[in-house]
């Protein structure tokens, strides 16, 4: 199952905050996709990823300032 964190707009660290939040509520083997214009969240959200265990399986940018990851639960 896939579940969108849609956090445009929300200024760091509340997108970190969500997403914490977000993944607590799916199940292992789920994804989290985080929709996100926080600068400081493109290197805090896949730090933090990396140092959960979570696997980053996309993460891209979608405009100027817009960017998506997904991150797996293990």
């Amino acid at each position: 199952m896939t579940t969108t964190l849609d956090v445009m707009g929300q200024v760091c660290p509340f997108p970190l905050v969500e997403a914490k939040d977000a993944i607590e509520k799916i199940s292992a083997g789920d994804e989290l996709i985080i929709n996100f214009d926080c600068t400081q969240a493109t290197e805090s959200i896949p730090r933090w990823a990396a140092e959960s265990g979570y696997e980053v399986t996309n993460f891209e940018q979608l405009g100027e300032a817009a960017w998506t990851i997904t991150i797996k639960k293990n």
